[in-house]
């Protein structure tokens, strides 16, 4: 291994999947390359623009078809990785695929087929590293990817970088995220310490490692708005304005461009169209922006009921947002809206909302066709087409009502604004070097590099690969725990699964399997232990019952045995037991149903005439093949007593049956009057047939003591 260490995330979207390939130093090398100074950070992560890659549509599309999102989709995506990462680094690579909200929609069973096939394609096609699926292929709620947002943020700002210097009362140094895409919206922050004494319960805990080893740790609040994404906004909007024009065939719209006429699905109707005379309501627009700004706002639905103070917007709890020490910066959404096709009133500083609103409302006011005119003459760059001009003035107005009338953020720049910060000289300059001072601003790329929540997915594994400083934390996140620093039980570790660290050695290759093998064990492999422990058992189960009543019995006593209880020892006889007990008792020398009589060896002394066996003789008749079968056609399925099979009893001591009747004429101490343990009075046997046989015996002693005869091997 390398001094380098890659690792790949794939950000699994709705409209495609894209590979991010990253590299850091590993920590042996981060160590000896660094001064004194670097050791306080965190590990330095490097990206290029041509080691990403994006291909389309989305893992979300092969619901109904998930054996081919491999080789349809992964593959591409995996070749161009395996052209990046050194064929030497491949084994040590984590790969990661994480999706976001169109894989969220599917049903839950296409949806984890899905993820199962790409799981399997990598662990069959590839040699990355992927010790558990469960982690390194999954779905993730929205507030999830807002906390890896929040963490790319402040790793490319500085935000992390040297927290002890800041001696301010308020003890903060992070931004703030803000990510908007189709379908909602996050918003992520590290709130002051007034704020985060009150609110601990609604924050969450991130964990990061310096490269020294010690802990880094945040309180972030985090949330998402569903539906507050700009195309359910839109969609919400049409809803609202269709509403508020029952008889109208036309239905003006002042978010659209003057003139264009659109269904009320967004598509555009060319003039002339038979869809204008239709009975289908349509939308034309009108162009006034101030009435645009109007409509959007309630959108907001900022007056829902907030069941836990304070809310922002649609009833969600949010901590108060201190603007003086959270600074927020806009991805997504908050980017394309504002630069796309407005860039020129902010390229050079950070977003005014004053320049921002002025150039919007003109956009709009614009007659449509020449904004067509424009698009056809590249007026606002290449990457700028006839759809992105139609929808700007909406995204714009609900963009602006977001910012300002929902989530708060001045309309004015800070230094205009009463009172004094109280962010540290050293927070200042840094976010002056980057341009960042102001309350917000829409971001793509910070010093060149892209913003992306990808990143702080892989700013959280390359820190956690950093071994750990004497009492330092596990890297990861989870709920906060208030005045406690151990692990709450929802804590999802950054690599997957705590880890034990050693010094690394290229040339011991033993090493590295013990530490492969050990992290699949705690990861993929691990959830098949129980499984296979139950396959185990009911294979010993079914080996058990196919042994046979006497190997069952001799294996019940050596168990007792093991258990330091010994059975009875001396001579064999029967005992009875009241039938209908235990299923368990039945396995060991049990017969019959539950009104029949079940049996049992039993050890003990005795004389020799407990074994005196009846007249062979005159009972050559009982080792008929009818005998044998044990069953008396009139009894039911009952065992017959009179059947040479009926008379065995379990335990490897019995001895051998040769069709002989035993003497009912003795009682056992353990059986009632008149029995000998083998069964009740009513039983199978033919009572009357006995008692006449022993009466005989009684009369004729001589006959008796001349037809007995001892069984060959039992006790004289």
């Amino acid at each position: 291994m390398g001094k380098h260490q890659y690792g790949l995330v794939f950000d699994a979207g709705s409209s495609g999947t894209r590979v991010y390939v990253y590299q850091w130093l590993n920590a042996e090398a981060a160590r000896a390359d660094d001064d004194g100074e670097h050791l306080l950070e965190l590990p330095k992560i490097k990206t290029k623009k041509d080691w990403i890659k994006k291909v389309k549509p989305g893992v979300s599309t092969f619901g109904t078809k998930p054996e081919k999102v491999g080789p349809e989709h992964l593959k591409e995506l995996v070749d161009f990785a395996l052209s990046v990462v050194p064929k030497k680094d491949v084994a040590q690579t984590p790969i990661f695929l994480l999706a976001t909200a169109g894989m969220r929609l599917l049903p839950d069973n296409q949806r984890n087929a899905v993820l199962e096939n790409i799981c399997s394609y990598f662990q069959k096609n590839t040699k990355f590293q992927l010790p558990d699926c469960a982690m390194h292929v999954q779905v993730i709620p929205g507030e999830t990817e807002g906390l890896y947002g929040w963490v790319a943020a402040n790793y490319l700002l500085g935000g992390f970088n040297a927290p002890d210097a800041h001696h301010s009362t308020k003890k903060h140094s992070t931004y703030g995220f803000l990510d908007m895409g189709g379908a909602s919206a996050q918003i992520a922050f590290a709130p002051n310490a007034t704020e985060s004494e009150k609110h601990w319960n609604d924050l969450k805990r991130i964990n990061l490692r310096r490269i020294n080893g010690e802990t880094l740790d945040y309180r972030v609040f985090v949330t998402t708005w569903l539906g507050f994404g700009a195309n359910e906004a839109r969609r919400r909007y049409v809803e609202k304005l269709v509403e508020s024009y029952t008889t109208e065939h036309e239905i003006p719209d002042p978010c659209l461009p003057r003139g264009i006429a659109t269904k009320k699905t967004g598509e555009e109707i060319a003039p002339g169209s038979a869809d204008l005379e239709g009975k289908e309501a349509h939308l034309i627009g009108t162009g006034i922006f101030p009435e645009c700004m109007k409509r959007t706002y309630p959108l907001l639905e900022k007056e829902k009921a907030c069941s836990d103070l304070p809310c922002l917007l649609d009833g969600v709890h949010t901590p108060n947002i201190d603007f003086n020490v959270n600074h927020f910066v806009g991805v997504s959404e908050f980017w394309h809206t504002t630069h796309s096709v407005f860039s020129d009133s902010h390229k050079q500083k950070a977003y005014d909302f004053e320049t921002y609103q002025k150039q919007v409302e003109e956009f709009c006011s614009q007659d449509w066709k020449s904004l067509e005119a424009g698009v056809a003459a590249g007026k606002w760059g290449v990457k700028v087409d006839v759809k992105e001009v139609e929808e700007v003035c909406f995204k714009a107005s609900w963009l602006i009502n977001m910012l300002h009338m929902g989530i708060g953020v001045p309309r004015i720049g800070l230094e205009h604004m009463n009172g004094t910060t109280n962010k540290t000289e050293a927070l200042i300059d840094n976010a002056k070097d980057k341009g960042f001072i102001d309350a917000f601003q829409a971001v793509d790329k910070i010093d060149g590099k892209e913003l992306s929540w990808t990143l702080g997915k892989i700013v959280l594994y390359a820190s956690s690969q950093i071994p750990p400083a004497e009492g330092a934390l596990a890297v990861g996140f989870g709920s906060n725990l208030k005045d406690s620093n151990s692990l709450p039980k929802d804590f999802q570790y950054a690599g997957g699964a705590p880890q034990l660290f050693r010094p690394d050695h290229d040339d011991d290759d033993d090493d590295d399997d013990d530490d492969h093998y050990s992290l699949n064990l705690k990861g993929h492999y691990a959830r098949r232990v129980p499984g296979i422990l139950i396959f185990l058992l009911i294979l010993l189960l079914a080996a058990y019952l196919l042994c046979g009543r006497d190997r069952r019995s001799a294996l019940y006593n050596k168990f007792l045995t093991m258990l330091g209880r010994k059975p009875s020892s001396g001579s064999i006889r029967l005992k009875r037991k009241q039938a209908g007990g235990n299923g368990f008792g039945k396995l060991f020398g049990g017969a019959g149903g539950a009104n029949s009589p079940s049996y049992e060896r039993v050890l003990e002394e005795a004389t020799p005439e407990d074994f005196e066996l009846a007249d062979v003789s005159s009972d050559d008749d009982r080792l008929s093949s009818s005998s044998h079968s044990g069953i008396d056609p009139h009894s039911g399925g009952n065992a017959v007593g009179v059947s040479a099979r009926s008379g065995r009893t379990s335990g490897m001591n019995t001895p051998a049956n040769r069709g002989l009747s035993p003497d009912t004429t003795r009682t056992s101490p353990r059986g009632g009057v008149g029995s000998l343990g083998l069964g009740s009075a009513n039983a199978a046997f033919d009572r009357s047939g006995l008692n006449s046989r022993s009466e005989s015996r009684r009369a004729s002693p001589s006959s008796r003591a001349m037809g007995r005869t001892p069984l060959k091997g039992s006790v004289a």
